[in-house]
């Protein structure tokens, strides 16, 4: 199956080639470092593109101030990763090893160049992807995370990570790398904690404060007007974004959660087309996000819109739970759907510690040797079940209906028919769910028959419903609350609503095809339509 990125370890290095460099001189200057020497702190600013002329760059753990697993950069080899597209945080601390001069390169300096020389943005875009690869396969971070098994806020800050292909390791609370990790902080390792660099710990974290931490979090002038805003980042919305910034629009993504949307927790898509072998969802919108940030849109995250208000001269403004308000003169609505809550009791109680709305590789850890409860049956449910089978020990999908022909990919139902470890229980439901401060139990209305199964973890897949409340009428909507957009909305263009400047794609709008490839060409094709908008 398809990565995200190529494998740093078996690849072959390409060197900028002798123009690149002599750009490189023109664009910047030369630094020298001495021995000892911090280049980068863990958590500084990736402000710079330094290119090393001679000398040799380590890394060294945050914490304990050692060579890191004695890695190194030298001469031809540059420093940085895929962060620097957006100007996030250095993830890891770098030392000069010996006197090193390098060639510095300010950031918006080097993304310009980057933008006008495609073929050293090649080089560079691949070499930093593969890094973030190495780091989230290896755990190589200075952001640790104690306590995940064991405090659900905790699992909060490590499922944000984990879908925003943010590198983390996790820490038993007393253990030794805890113990170690908590040297110089504030906390005595032996407690649920989040700790970043050399003696950062995230009081009360949450999401926001780590993309913050990170750089995550894009400062946008509450006084700029943007070309368009694009509200939710599933594929449609990414999709849209690669496009907007390649035609040189001045574009903003917000994503409440993680890029990827819904399709950003399927383990495996085998039909999307140029990927004969397969690739997750999260890698696939990964490769887009990066695409985005190539062109320079931005993106902001963790961040939900509220609320949407058109002014007197046509401008757009969504205001955004912290309150902060951004306008735009074209608004996209790729907001996608999201599961229905199940009317169970004590289903908010468990979850995040039983009830799970994704099946990916954090989930995945907590169901390991466990029977596990899939319901659903869509795509999105076949593809969990044929993840969590690989650990559990027996996963059983619960269908309403008599069969899965009408909602499941045939490819899907026959892997699941053929899989030992999996059982498909058709007129089935959930019915009632137990525990204390976790789910241990499930009563499963079985065609009319209780069933009761011993179970700490159960997906629920289904009753997608749209992300439209924020809308606040600003446009019509069916009667499930799905966006009308063309000929039903009396819209002069395909994607555009009942309110001019104003698109939706993907699967938020009435009648799309709720596939990724379709909501892909949406969130492209959308954008000639948002470029006339924009400049009349």
């Amino acid at each position: 199956m398809e990565s995200l990125a190529a494998n740093l370890r078996e690849m072959t290095r390409t060197p900028l080639h002798d123009s690149h460099v002599e750009e490189l001189r023109a664009l910047g200057q030369e630094v020298v470092f001495e021995v000892g020497d911090i280049v980068a702190e863990a958590g500084d600013p990736m402000d710079r593109f330094l290119y090393i002329l001679s000398g040799r760059i380590e890394v060294i753990d945050a914490y304990t101030r050692q060579s890191h697993k004695d890695m190194s950069l030298g001469p031809t080899q540059f420093a940085g990763e895929i962060a620097f597209l957006s100007g996030g945080a250095n993830p890891l601390t770098l030392r000069a090893r010996e006197a090193t001069r390098v060639i510095a390169v300010p950031r918006p300096a080097m993304l310009d160049a980057m933008a006008r020389i495609p073929e050293m943005s090649d080089i560079i875009i691949t070499v930093y992807a593969a890094r973030r690869r190495r780091q989230i396969e290896e755990s190589d971070t200075s952001l640790k995370l104690i306590g995940v098994d064991e405090d659900r806020n905790i699992r909060r800050i490590a499922e944000f990570a984990s879908r925003n292909k943010i590198p983390f390791s996790t820490m038993a609370p007393g253990s030794e790398d805890a113990l170690i990790a908590a040297q110089g902080c504030n906390t005595c390792g032996r407690r649920p904690a989040v700790i970043f660099g050399k003696s950062s710990v995230i009081e009360d974290a949450t999401p926001a404060k780590v993309a913050r931490l990170l750089g995550l979090a894009q400062d946008i002038a509450e006084d700029e007007v943007i070309d368009v805003l694009i509200v939710g980042g599933g594929p449609a919305g990414v999709a849209a974004a690669v496009y907007a910034g390649a035609e040189g629009l001045n574009a903003v993504l917000i994503e409440d959660l993680a890029v990827g949307g819904q399709a950003g927790t399927s383990s495996r898509i085998e039909n999307y087309m140029g990927f004969p072998t397969g690739i997750s969802g999260a890698d696939l919108v990964w490769r887009g996000e990066v695409q985005a940030l190539k062109f320079g849109t931005r993106i902001v995250r963790p961040r939900r819109a509220e609320r949407l208000e058109r002014r007197d001269d046509g401008t757009f403004c969504i205001t955004l739970d912290n309150d902060q308000t951004l306008c735009a003169r074209a608004v996209i609505v790729s907001t996608g759907v999201q599961y229905r809550r199940l009317p169970l009791e004590r289903l908010e109680d468990f979850e995040g510690c039983g009830i799970y709305y994704a099946a990916t590789e954090m989930e995945a850890r907590y169901c390991k040797g466990m029977e596990v409860v899939v319901v659903g049956g869509g795509n999105s449910a076949g593809q969990a079940a044929m993840y969590l089978s690989r650990s559990a020990r027996h996963v059983h999908v619960l269908v309403r209906g008599p069969s899965l022909a009408a909602s499941m990919s045939d490819y899907l139902v026959s892997r699941l028919e053929a899989d030992p470890r999996i059982t498909i229980h058709y007129r089935s439901q959930l019915k009632t769910l137990h525990g204390d401060d976790s789910m241990s139990q499930a009563v499963i209305d079985k065609d009319g028959a209780d069933w009761r199964l011993d179970t700490t973890a159960a997906f629920i897949m289904v009753g997608a419903g749209p992300n439209t409340d924020w809308l606040a009428g600003n446009c019509q909507l069916d009667a499930r609350g799905f966006v009308l957009t063309g000929v039903d909305a009396g819209a002069p263009s395909p994607y555009e609503t009942s309110c001019s400047g104003l698109f939706a794609v993907g699967d938020v709008r009435a009648n799309s095809v709720k596939r990724v490839a379709s909501a892909v060409g949406e969130g492209s094709v959308v954008i000639s339509k948002v470029w006339e908008h924009v400049h009349p």
